[in-house]
């Protein structure tokens, strides 16, 4: 399966890294000598996305024209400037933007590096992955010895069939929920009209025991304080030197 078009949650405040907040939006901080968001847009083009919805709310200029000049994808604004929407509330706006088939979500402030040059792309696996029959969503997950920056607390366990179940309940095979996600539009339909969390449906599909996850292949970083950017820049170093 091909996957055409995305959503990108990037309209977050940031607060965390703050001053360097204070005056630019935390998905345009650059990192390895371009902004977070690039990584997530690029990592889409590679898989054959075209069109692509992001929200923006915090120096919502900044960001609009950041994305004019973005070539590679035909991007949408989910504008956010009146009221952040959180994670739920957000995606589930901006998917009205694109049409009724499945999406990648991507958040535009968590990223990888050296996925091997001889496999597909995770995006590309992810995409070969999901199973719109048996899963509600298809997330990619990683190994918590596989990241930089995150805050060492594992989300999910990967069951044998690929099912996923909260850490907390099953502590069995953790891993880390790594920011990417394939979903029908239509998951979202009955969602409410003002902000709410994205994991409310997470609970959902593991509920109905249709939440998926596949390992990614890499190094997944986040940068969530502006001491954690220095240590990222090093992994990226570290990869580069090695690639």
């Amino acid at each position: 399966m091909t996957i055409r078009q995305a959503m990108v949650l990037a309209a977050g405040l940031g607060t965390r890294m703050r001053p360097i907040t204070n005056t630019i939006p935390k998905p345009l901080v650059t990192i390895g000598g371009k902004p977070m968001i690039d990584y997530a847009l690029d990592s889409l083009v590679e898989a054959g996305v075209e069109r692509a919805a992001i929200n923006v709310h915090h120096f919502a200029d900044q960001m609009e024209d950041h994305l004019k000049n973005y070539r590679g994808l035909d991007i949408l604004i989910s504008d956010e400037r009146n009221a952040l929407m959180n994670s739920g509330g957000g995606l589930a706006k901006g998917l009205k933007l694109l049409a009724r088939e499945p999406v990648f979500v991507m958040n535009a402030d968590l990223f990888w590096i050296g996925e091997p040059a001889d496999r597909p792309s995770n995006l590309r696996r992810l995409a070969g992955f999901f199973d719109t029959e048996r899963m509600d969503m298809a997330l990619l997950c990683v190994r918590i010895e596989d990241t930089t920056g995150h805050n060492g607390k594992n989300d999910f366990s990967l069951g044998p069939d690929g099912r996923l179940t909260r850490y907390r309940d099953d502590p069995s095979n953790p891993v880390v929920y790594a920011g990417a996600i394939i979903m029908h539009p239509a998951l979202l339909d009955d969602a409410p009209e003002e902000p709410f969390n994205l994991n409310i449906y997470f609970d959902k599909a593991i509920a109905r025991g249709r939440l998926f996850g596949m390992m990614m292949e890499g190094h997944w970083l986040t940068v969530g304080t502006p001491d954690a950017i220095d240590d990222a820049e090093e992994t990226i170093r570290r990869f580069r030197t090695f690639a």
